[in-house]
C-alpha cells in the first residue's frame, strides 16, 4: 500500500511540473507575441495580459497592480503574502525590449518559434524568458498555498532598455516605493548561469554593475577655405587629443565583487592564470598581475575604469577647414569612483586646447554587500540541481535597472534563472533564442529560489 501511494504521489509530482512546464511556454509565448518595443510597441498590454493571468490563478486585485505612468508604458506588480516575519523580498525583470525588423531575422521576431531545441523570439534572451519564469512560479506557489516568512513581490517594468517614457523602475522608487520596498531584490536580468561548448561552468550572482557617464569632447578653429590648408584644424587636433586618450589606464580598483570573483575563478583554472587571479585579489594587487590580466577586455573592464570613442563628427563642408569637430567618449565608472575623477584625466590627456563638457551624467553605481545568505542560498540550490558547480559573484560591466534600486538603498542580486552560452549571446541582436532544455531548468531553478528566498535570514 506504501508503494502504491509514493507511486501515485510521484506520477502526480510528474503531472504537476508538467503542466507548469505548459503554462511557461504559453506566458512567454504570450510575451513574445505582444511586441513591446519602444517605437511601436505595447508594455501595458504586456503588463495586462501577465496580470490577468495572476488573477486567474486566484491573486485578489489589491495584490495585482498595473500602474501606467504614460501611454503603453505600464508596469506589472504583484505580491504573494507571507507571514510578515520578515521584510519582503523582490524580483524583478523588465518587459520591454529592444527593435527588430523582420527583413533581419530567420523568423518573425515576434512570434515565438520553437526548433531544434531552441525557443526563437525578440527577448527570449533580454529577459522575457526569465518574465515568464517569474510569472508561471508566482502562479505555482499560489496554487499550492506556499507562504514563506516574508512577501515576495514581482515587479515587471518598462522602459529598462532606455525609451521615451519613464523608466519603470526609477518611477516606481519615486511615485509608489511602498508596492516594491524590499530586503533585497533579486533582479534577472543579471548573473545567472554561464556555459560553452555545451558545457556549464559556473552560476554567477551579480552585486555590482559600473557606472555610465558620458564626456562630449570639441575642438574649434577659426576655419577657411580648402585649398589653403593650415596645420591648425580642429579635426587634426581632436583625433590627436582621442590617440592620447586611447592610451589612458585608470588605476587599478577592487571591491569585495570583484575580489570575490577573482578568487573564486582562480579555483577554476590553473598555471599562471590562476596565479595571477589570486594575486590580483591581494591589497595592494600585485601590478604584473594586473597587467597580464588587463589583455583581456573583460578582465580589463573588472579592474580598471574604462574610456573609449563611440561617436565623430566634424566639419561643415567638403571644400571648407572644419570650424568643429565633436567626439562622444563613453565611460564606465567603478563603484566609488567619481566623474570629476574621470573628466580631470580626460582634461590631462587631451590638452588644453580640447573643451570637455558633461553629456550623460554618472548613473548611480553602488556595490551591493556580498549578502552570506544570499550567497549560501543560492550555492545550495546550485548544488542540488548541478553538483559541483561553482557560484561566483560577479560585477556587470554594461548597466541594469539593479544600479537604481542600490542606489535607493535596496542591496540588488543579479541572478539569472537559466544558463547562456557565452558564445551564443544574441540579446539585442538577429534570431535571439534560448535552449528550451534551459528554459525549463530554469523553471525549476526559479521555483526553487522563490521558496528559499522566502525563508528570513
Amino acid at each position: 500500500m506504501k508503494r502504491l501511494l509514493f507511486s501515485l504521489l510521484l506520477i502526480a509530482g510528474i503531472q504537476a511540473e508538467e503542466a507548469f512546464r505548459v503554462t511557461a511556454r504559453a506566458v512567454l509565448k504570450e510575451l513574445i507575441e505582444i511586441n513591446t518595443t519602444d517605437s511601436a510597441g505595447d508594455n501595458t498590454a504586456a503588463a495586462q495580459a501577465v496580470a490577468r493571468r495572476l488573477r486567474e490563478a486566484g491573486f485578489s486585485p489589491e495584490d495585482v497592480e498595473v500602474i501606467a505612468p504614460a501611454p503603453k508604458k505600464g508596469n506589472l506588480v504583484a505580491r504573494l503574502r507571507g507571514t510578515g516575519t520578515a521584510r519582503p523580498v523582490l524580483f524583478l525583470a523588465h518587459l520591454d525590449v529592444v527593435e527588430a525588423r523582420r527583413e533581419d531575422w530567420s523568423f518573425d521576431p515576434f512570434q515565438l518559434t520553437e526548433k531544434e531545441g531552441y525557443f526563437y523570439g525578440r527577448g527570449t534572451q533580454d529577459i522575457k524568458g526569465d518574465a515568464a519564469l517569474l510569472v508561471t512560479n508566482f502562479i505555482r506557489l499560489k496554487r499550492e498555498g506556499f507562504r514563506g516568512d516574508r512577501d515576495l513581490i514581482v515587479a515587471l517594468t518598462a522602459d529598462e532598455e532606455g525609451g521615451r517614457g519613464p523608466n519603470g523602475v526609477d518611477w516606481l522608487l519615486k511615485n509608489r516605493r511602498a508596492l516594491i520596498d524590499a530586503e533585497l531584490c533579486v533582479n534577472t536580468d543579471a548573473g545567472g548561469g554561464q556555459a560553452q561548448n555545451g558545457h556549464r561552468q559556473l552560476y554567477s550572482v551579480q552585486a555590482a554593475e559600473k557606472g555610465y557617464a558620458s564626456f562630449l569632447l570639441t575642438a574649434r578653429n577659426p576655419g577657411g577655405h580648402s585649398s589653403l590648408p593650415r596645420r591648425e584644424n580642429a579635426i587634426y587636433e581632436l583625433a590627436a587629443a582621442l590617440l592620447k586618450i586611447r592610451e589612458v589606464q585608470f588605476p587599478v580598483h577592487l571591491n569585495e565583487v570583484t575580489r570575490g570573483y577573482f578568487l573564486r575563478t582562480a579555483e577554476l583554472t590553473t598555471g599562471q592564470d590562476a596565479t595571477d587571479r589570486r594575486a590580483v585579489a591581494q591589497d595592494p594587487p600585485d601590478p604584473q598581475a594586473a597587467a597580464r590580466l588587463s589583455r583581456n577586455p573583460y578582465e580589463n573592464a573588472l579592474l580598471h575604469t574604462t574610456c573609449v570613442a563611440t561617436m565623430l563628427s566634424g566639419g561643415h563642408a567638403d571644400n571648407a577647414l572644419p570650424q568643429t569637430a565633436m567626439a562622444t567618449v563613453n565611460c564606465r565608472l567603478l563603484p566609488g569612483e567619481t566623474a570629476s575623477e574621470v573628466e580631470a584625466r580626460l582634461k590631462e590627456a587631451a590638452g588644453p586646447a580640447i573643451e570637455i563638457g558633461v553629456k550623460i551624467p554618472l548613473q548611480p553605481n553602488v556595490a551591493s554587500p556580498l549578502n552570506p545568505a544570499v550567497m549560501s542560498r543560492v550555492g545550495q540550490i546550485v548544488g542540488s540541481l548541478w553538483p559541483g558547480l561553482p557560484v561566483v559573484p560577479v560585477m556587470e560591466t554594461g548597466g541594469t535597472d539593479g544600479k537604481l534600486l542600490r542606489a535607493s538603498g535596496i542591496p540588488t542580486y543579479g541572478i539569472s534563472q537559466m544558463f547562456y552560452d557565452l558564445d551564443d549571446i544574441r540579446a539585442h541582436g538577429k534570431d535571439e533564442r534560448i535552449r528550451t532544455a534551459d528554459f525549463y531548468d530554469g523553471l525549476e531553478f526559479g521555483y526553487r529560489m522563490m521558496k528559499a528566498m522566502s525563508a528570513a535570514f
